[in-house]
């Protein structure tokens, strides 16, 4: 056994030709599940923009991001996930501060049971959620963020139950982002869901590449290229391909805007880069929660 690996190790640097690495993703939790779709292909230009050869290759499990974390942190499995940033996970793996979604992540649309389509019709500032029940992962950060403003949240381990468990009326609606929202509703249709049209919700959020703390020069060849890549318009051509239409279809300037406070959000979060972030129109927004 030990001879196997090690030929499967050298087959690997063959394949990748000298100096370059395998660099191990999070592999998507279902075929359905295209959320890494724009990760990966953002991840991929940043390595050519740095002048890496390196070979992106998929985990061979599929990981809860929990587990992801501490894959990440023992160094085994996985070189480099892309997950919220909190002030636990800045402090377990090292992050690049490059908000890959521009900060469209932080705003999120209800999905909803169609049998119950209006049960957020009527709403018009946070304190009318507060009787309802949102859906989420159980180790996703806004989980922790939606409680903390004091919103009631039922949880799963189980990505795919949660819209099973939506359909099921298990709770009342599910907030997702922008960026994810529509493939999921086209592959969980038969779960008997849509999307709200009333509301959205919005906090400040940033999705970041992570690797290993150890792993120094990987985060600097990422933050290298991403740079390269934001400064010679790759990265805003790249996410808008992925994203304009999602943005046009959700609406935001025809929905109420419910924010939220992410207490979890780290203080080195650059927030003063506005080429970083994506903006929207002004809208009629309820005041945030104390």
């Amino acid at each position: 056994m030990p001879w196997a690996w090690l030929l499967s190790g050298l087959l690997c640097l063959a394949h990748t030709g000298a100096g370059a690495e395998v660099i191990t993703y999070p592999r998507p939790e279902s075929p359905a599940d295209h959320r890494g779709d724009y990760p990966v292909a953002l991840l991929r230009l940043a390595l050519s923009e740095a002048g890496s050869r390196d070979e992106l290759r998929a985990a061979q499990e599929v990981m809860t991001q929990d587990r992801a974390l501490v894959e990440l942190k023992r160094n085994r499995h996985l070189r480099v996930m892309w997950t919220m940033t909190t002030v636990r996970r800045e402090a377990e793996a090292l992050p690049i501060r490059i908000p890959i979604y521009k900060g469209l992540i932080g705003w999120r649309l209800p999905l909803v049971h169609a049998g119950r389509s209006a049960v957020l019709s009527g709403v018009r500032e946070l304190r009318q959620l507060s009787s309802l029940t949102a859906g989420q992962g159980h180790d996703w950060p806004d989980t922790d963020i939606l409680r903390a403003n004091g919103l009631k949240v039922a949880t799963s381990s189980s990505y795919t139950s949660l819209f099973q468990m939506l359909g099921a009326g298990r709770f009342d609606y599910m907030p997702r982002s922008i960026s994810e929202i529509w493939d999921e509703v086209e592959a969980h249709r038969a779960d008997g869901i849509m999307v709200d049209q009333s509301i959205v919700l919005h906090y400040p959020a940033a999705v970041y590449f992570f690797v290993n703390k150890q792993d120094v020069e990987l985060a600097r060849r990422i933050e290298r290229g991403l740079e390269r890549a934001i400064a010679n318009g790759k990265f805003d051509r790249l996410f808008y391909a992925h994203h304009a239409a999602l943005i046009e279809r959700a609406r935001l300037a025809q929905r109420r805007v419910i924010e939220l406070n992410n207490p979890m959000l780290p203080a080195e979060t650059p927030l003063h880069r506005k080429e970083l972030w994506v903006s929207f129109p002004s809208a009629i927004r309820s005041a945030p929660s104390p």
